[in-house]
Order: structure tokens, then C-alpha cells, then sequence
């Protein structure tokens, strides 16, 4: 059940990406996609690689979701950032 908060969480903090400019890798989906992987594997480290139980959820799993998004979400900005200001000749 914590992972499925954990994505939730994720996807709530994707729809802020509308107030940035689009150089996510991979674009929009990208940024779908690096907010969520990154909310899975944050919640995962938190709670020693194992997904806690339904009766285990509560607020603090989805506190655990956000900095894990949003490394998530830094990473696909800064590296898709990079790839778009590479020259054509280095892309290889």
C-alpha cells in the first residue's frame, strides 16, 4: 500500500513541473517517469528496501515520497539540460 502512495505522491509533485521550462529528459513523460522512480526508491531506502504493509501506511510515508521526487525530477532537469546544450558532435 506505501507504494501506492508513493507514486501518488510523486505524480503530485510532477504537476509542478508546468512552472519550469520543458528541458526534463525525455520531455514531459521524462519528468512523469523521474518523479515517480525517484519516490519509489527514496521510500524504498527509508524503510530498509522493504514496502511496509496497509497498516503501516500513514502521512509520514507520503513525507517520505517528496524529496525523493523531487531529486528525482532535479536529476532528469540538469541532465536533460546538459544533453540539450551539447553540441550534435558529442551526442554519440
Amino acid at each position: 500500500m506505501s507504494v501506492l502512495v508513493w507514486v501518488m505522491m510523486g505524480i503530485a509533485i510532477w504537476h509542478f513541473t508546468v512552472w519550469f521550462p520543458d528541458r526534463y529528459w525525455g520531455g514531459i513523460v521524462g519528468a512523469f517517469l523521474a518523479a515517480i522512480v525517484g519516490a519509489v526508491i527514496v521510500g524504498l531506502i527509508a524503510n530498509g528496501v522493504s514496502v511496509p504493509g496497509r497498516h503501516d501506511t500513514h502521512i509520514a510515508q507520503a513525507l517520505i515520497a517528496i524529496p525523493g521526487a523531487l531529486l528525482g525530477l532535479a536529476a532528469s532537469y540538469f541532465y536533460g539540460a546538459r544533453v540539450e546544450d551539447a553540441p550534435e558532435a558529442r551526442r554519440t
